[in-house]
């Protein structure tokens, strides 16, 4: 019988966890596809139990004192697909899918601000590379969530209409696109039709019901 994510998250064995005196553990979230670093919160020993047991992420709030769950006001939920402790059994770590941006600021990470080295004011940090393919997951995202809803106007829904065959066929007039792109030796132009590509392969790919998750998995095999 399969499990769901929260009996799963709820059956895993966790070693001894050493609490300290306040009974509060930090947290860290990190996104379970991208591997960004999204937040850090803390934990209580009911809220660690009410993450196991529904497989959303449940804090301890200490302004407010009280057990909170991720995304019960802004509504960007963390589902929990694994919790691990760290070696010393006093923090752990959240593997998490996300519905939505994890920082109240609309940031995709809280972590978003680089320290000088002279230690002055804070600089924007630059996209980071797990960010990037985080964007990637939330047009695929959308795009399943068109083929669901099928909403009238959407370029998506019209290729779902259209079929699987008009899906290729955009495939290879954007593979051409490319071809020509880079023949030509225009970077801006190059990007856009990579960008293109990448799109209408990404709808190729709800349709086939594949995750981008699995093509990184397939790419991961041929860095080694």
């Amino acid at each position: 019988m399969t499990m769901t994510v929260s009996e799963k998250v709820e059956n895993v064995a966790l070693p001894e966890v050493r609490w300290p005196e306040n009974g509060l553990l930090p947290v860290v979230m990190q996104h379970a596809v991208t591997g960004e670093v999204l937040q850090l919160a803390y934990a209580n020993a009911e809220a660690l139990g009410l993450t196991r047991q529904t497989g959303r992420a449940h804090f301890y709030s200490r302004s407010r004192q009280e057990i909170w769950e991720r995304g019960e006001t802004s509504g960007i939920a963390f589902a929990v697909q694994e919790i691990r402790l760290d070696c010393d059994g006093d923090a752990l770590l959240y593997m998490v899918e996300t519905s939505g941006p994890a920082c109240h600021t609309g940031a995709r990470s809280c972590f978003f601000t680089t320290l000088t080295d002279a230690g002055g004011a804070p600089a924007p940090s630059p996209p980071a590379l797990a960010s990037q393919a985080g964007v990637m997951l939330e047009v695929w995202q959308t795009i399943r969530e068109r083929a669901a809803t099928m909403p009238e106007g959407s370029y998506v829904a019209y290729l779902f209409r259209e079929g699987i065959d008009k899906i290729g066929k955009k495939i290879g007039e954007e593979a051409a696109e490319v071809i020509i792109a880079t023949k030509n030796g225009v970077a801006e132009r190059t990007s856009s039709e990579v960008a293109d590509l990448w799109f209408h392969s990404l709808v190729a790919l709800a349709a086939c019901d594949v995750t981008p998750m699995e093509v990184f998995a397939q790419l991961e095999r041929r860095k080694r």
